[in-house]
Formats: C-alpha cells, sequence, structure tokens
C-alpha cells in the first residue's frame, strides 16, 4: 500500500504554530476548526487579480498569498510542508511557499527558451521539485530539475520523450518520474494556440528520477492520436491513473480514463456513452481518493463530476457542477471546486483555478 500524502486539519494546526494562528481573522479561526482537511488552489479576486488560498474542505477561504498572474497546478511536499503554486502555460514563474507561514514565499522562474506547463512535483524526501517545461524552440518536453534545499535553485534536466508534458507525478519510492505528454506542440509566440493537432503524439512516459533515461513509453493508439493526455495520479495498489482531453471531431466518443502500472499496457476504463457525452470529451482534472479506493474526475467543458470505482472501473456517482475545475481527496469522497466559486457547500466571492492540491 501508499502512504498518503495529506495532512489533516489537526496535524495542519500544529505544525502552524501560534503566530499563523494569531495572524488570521476569528472568522478564519472558525472555519478552520470545523474541518477535517486544509486544501490550496488558485483563485481570481473579484477585482481580477490572482492568487493562491488556503480553504477548508468546506470551501471557506482561510489564508491567501497574491500571485504576479494566474496559477494552474501545484505540488505539496508532505516531508517539508512546502506547497509550489505554477504558473499556467506559458507562464515562467513557480512560487514556493509555506501555507504554515514559516518561511517567506521563493520566486523562481524557469531559464530562457523554456517555460512551464503548470504541473510539477516533489521527490518523497522534498529534497528536489520537479517541473514540467516545454524547449519551445526545440519542440522537446523536458522536466527541470530545482534543488529545494538551496532556495530552489535549477540544477538540472531531462527529456519527458515526448511533446507538450503537461501534469506529472513521482513513484512512492522516488524512482520513477511519470508523465503525460499531451503531444500538442505550442510555442509562446503564437500565445496557447495548438500547433500540431493533424500531427499530435500523445503518450506516457516513465523516467529513472536518477538518470533522467526512458524506462517505458506508452503511445496512445492510432485511432486515438488525438486524445491528448493530460493528468495522472497514483492509486494506494501503485497503478498510474490518466485522464485525458480529446482534440477530434466533437461526435466522437473517445476513451477519455485509464490506467496503467510499470511493465503494463495501458487500459482504458469503459464509461456508459451517457457520461462520456456528459463529459464533452474533456477531462479537466483527476485524483485519487485512496483510502477509499475511488478515482475522481472533473470536466469544466460538460459541467461535470464523476466518481469510479478504482478497483472495478465502474461509474459510482455523477454529478452536475457548472464549470466544475479542481479535485482532490476529502474525508469522504472528494472536495470539488468550480469556476464559479463553489467549493463545495461554501459560495465564494473568486473563480477557483483548474486544481486543487491537499496539503
Amino acid at each position: 500500500m501508499m502512504r498518503s500524502a495529506a495532512i489533516n486539519r489537526r496535524s495542519f494546526v500544529k505544525a502552524a504554530g501560534l503566530g499563523f494562528l494569531a495572524a488570521l481573522t476569528p472568522r478564519s479561526l472558525m472555519a478552520l476548526e470545523r474541518t477535517d482537511a486544509v486544501y490550496a488552489s488558485g483563485i481570481r479576486a473579484a477585482d481580477g487579480s490572482f492568487a493562491i488560498a488556503t480553504v477548508t474542505e468546506r470551501g471557506e477561504i482561510v489564508d491567501q498569498m497574491t500571485l504576479p498572474a494566474r496559477a494552474h497546478g501545484m505540488a505539496f511536499s508532505a516531508s517539508t510542508g512546502k506547497t509550489v503554486a505554477f504558473a499556467r502555460r506559458p507562464g515562467t514563474f513557480a512560487m514556493i511557499f509555506d501555507p504554515r507561514n514559516k518561511s517567506e514565499p521563493v520566486a523562481i522562474s524557469s531559464p530562457e527558451g523554456r517555460h512551464f506547463y503548470g504541473h510539477g512535483a516533489f521527490s518523497p524526501d522534498g529534497r528536489l521539485l520537479y517541473a514540467s517545461e516545454n524547449d519551445f524552440d526545440g519542440n522537446r518536453g523536458m522536466i527541470g530539475l530545482y534543488d529545494a534545499t538551496d532556495r530552489f535553485t535549477r540544477i538540472g534536466e531531462f527529456e519527458t520523450y515526448g511533446i507538450g508534458p503537461h501534469d506529472m507525478t513521482v513513484s512512492e519510492d522516488g524512482r520513477l518520474l511519470i508523465v503525460a505528454n499531451g503531444g500538442i506542440e505550442t510555442h509562446p509566440d503564437f500565445g496557447r494556440t495548438k500547433l500540431n493537432l493533424g500531427e499530435m503524439q500523445p503518450s506516457l512516459a516513465l523516467i529513472d528520477a536518477a538518470t533522467g533515461a526512458l524506462v517505458e513509453k506508452h503511445v496512445l493508439p492510432a485511432e486515438w492520436a488525438e486524445l491528448s493526455t493530460r493528468h495522472v495520479d497514483l492509486d494506494g495498489e501503485g497503478r498510474i491513473w490518466f485522464a485525458c482531453q480529446y482534440e477530434g471531431h466533437r461526435k466522437n466518443l473517445p476513451p477519455l480514463v485509464g490506467h496503467f502500472a510499470k511493465g503494463e499496457n495501458l487500459s482504458f476504463i469503459e464509461l456508459p456513452e451517457e457520461t462520456t457525452r456528459r463529459l464533452a470529451n474533456y477531462v479537466g482534472a483527476i485524483a485519487v481518493n485512496r483510502s477509499e479506493g475511488l478515482v475522481g474526475i472533473t470536466s469544466p467543458k460538460g459541467g461535470a463530476s464523476v466518481t469510479i470505482d478504482a478497483r472495478t472501473g465502474k461509474v459510482l456517482a455523477e454529478a452536475t457542477i457548472p464549470d466544475a475545475a479542481g479535485i482532490a481527496p476529502a474525508k469522504s469522497g472528494f472536495a470539488v471546486s468550480s469556476y464559479d466559486g463553489d467549493f463545495l457547500s461554501t459560495r465564494s466571492d473568486v473563480a477557483w483555478d483548474q486544481h486543487i492540491v491537499r496539503i
């Protein structure tokens, strides 16, 4: 079994200390006391500014940290308590902070000729930060390596053996980097325009975390070459779950979710046709609740969230959530946010961004 990286509210409060708690408003203190979990997510405030919000499982905002521009995905280290917010593609900043306010935030920039893809992950010991990046002139996916013990100095890079890497994670033992190569060519000179939709090459790659050597590469079948592999997570049995976004004809019904493990072929989940239509060929985020054996996915285009049994692949629940955005494991099921400001039972005057991380 794999350990959970989540920290409950009691552990969070204990680690935060009196200084952090003293800085909170009475309303935030009450929200923190009532929650079972603490999360972080990017937001756009009502005035158009961007920030990272610390939020309870009920969706009550506890604290905020201003960002220079819009963030996308995040990474959390259970070993050190550090959280990273990555800029949305083709952004070039990442902000590393301690949600418990124990240290000053550290801002880093991608090197010349690179930009972030909005995702990354820590090594299990928290000493390294890996970030998915684009070598845009070379049209190569890269993983930037940053030393978390030395103010996140960049110390190297590995290839992802594909183009358009998006989400990535690290195996529980720290030996493998797991990358979803979306297969889509982009260049900052053209903003967020997708430049090769007729010649996409989506894949999932396992990379040796010590050497950068390719361990395995799983290219999607030719009939689904327009199915961009975008997000990944790990379940309690060590399987890698992946979610996709389809760039082909909207009337097609491609498989959108699957899983595999080292040494195995890709296996797609056969979602009911009605569920696939509901997702509008677009899964924006995926999360695994390891303790309950569940996989959750959201679709902002379809305005829906879906809960899947990780063992059988069967759909257990569906919910209509307009502009459904982030998803992360909760004490029971999943916490889900929306672009409209909903975070489970609470609505705030913000737009939640695409991803949530449980801290």
